[in-house]
């Protein structure tokens, strides 16, 4: 967050480490869709469609002629922007389409008559279906699938783990380790959707995969993997940055006890204390949620299989 004071036609910081730094609004701003900010070099004219570090990755919008269009387009944004936060905090690799054909790219697409979009990722290029982000729609969607969890965050993280895997693990000596842990990756993937579909998980799933999805094949897995690190940094830092601390009295041999002062992006960080932090603090968040009659917000137990899972991200994202 910086504090902004008018500068001609440009900003000017006033105060912190950014003090006396000049910038400028991403263009998506007119649209109230983004608050992000551009460096202002020299004193050439503003280009009025310059776009921040997260929209230049937007490919196709929302048709902007349909006011609704543009309230679920905000709620999209709001979305990506945090999934962005994350990607630049952990300082993963990150390049859009014009830098790059593979590049992380999105389209934002609304069904139409006889054509339903379906969200998903091809070749760095997420698909996101504009209805997922009406709130009736996607609880409708939720349920008729049996899923315990369904958010418009939740996708970005899913379908950014996909881009992932062909960055950081499919040409790389991790492909190795990553088909010990998860499985072939070469298997037919429509031939092990319809077969998921058709006969659903195994009984013993808990024990191997985050979600029955995961068992659909080993590409959905580590994507899911992928995703639900990212809750757990990302609501890690918010708990840090509230200065929260987990005692509870009847918590005798500490199981359920954590400070969180410390930095999540550390690239440092030791993955089992990241995990028991993780335990200690998403059991408060369910047990709050409970006290006001409503659902778990991470309805999820973390399997030793998972767990070697979540440190197989946690490696990639921080040895790299």
């Amino acid at each position: 967050m910086i504090a902004l004071a008018p500068d001609g036609d440009r900003l000017v910081a006033t105060a912190g480490r950014h003090q006396g730094t000049r910038w400028k609004h991403c263009a998506n701003r007119r649209y109230d869709v983004c608050n992000w900010l551009i460096a202002a070099e020299g004193d050439a004219p503003i280009d009025p469609d310059e776009l921040c570090r997260a929209c230049r990755h937007n490919v196709t919008i929302p048709d902007l002629s349909r006011p609704d269009n543009v309230v679920l387009w905000r709620r999209l944004e709001e979305a990506k922007h945090r999934l962005l936060y994350t990607i630049l905090r952990l300082d993963l690799p990150l390049f859009d389409r014009s830098e790059r054909p593979d590049g992380l790219g999105f389209d934002f697409l609304r069904s139409r008559s006889g054509e339903k979009v379906m969200t998903g990722h091809s070749a760095g290029l997420i698909t996101i279906a504009l209805a997922e982000a009406d709130d009736a729609e996607r609880e409708k969607r939720r349920a008729a699938l049996g899923e315990p969890y369904r958010t418009l965050l939740g996708h970005f993280r899913h379908e950014v783990g996909h881009w992932y895997w062909d960055q950081l693990v499919r040409d790389t000596d991790k492909l190795g380790p990553f088909t010990e842990l998860f499985g072939d990756p070469w298997q037919d993937y429509g031939e092990a959707l319809r077969r998921h579909y058709a006969q659903g998980p195994s009984a013993t799933w808990p024990d191997t995969l985050i979600s029955t999805y995961a068992g659909s094949h080993p590409w959905e897995d580590f994507a899911e993997t992928w995703a639900h690190y990212f809750h757990m940094i990302d609501t890690l830092d918010t708990g840090g940055s509230f200065g929260i601390v987990l005692h509870p009295k009847l918590d005798r041999d500490n199981i359920l006890s954590t400070s969180l002062d410390f930095d999540v992006y550390d690239r440092g960080l030791d993955m089992t204390a990241l995990i028991d932090a993780w335990i200690a603090l998403s059991s408060a968040l369910n047990s709050f949620n409970r006290s006001m009659g409503l659902a778990d917000p991470y309805p999820f137990v973390l399997s030793p299989t998972v767990i070697a899972k979540l440190g197989f991200v946690h490696e990639l994202v921080r040895k790299r």
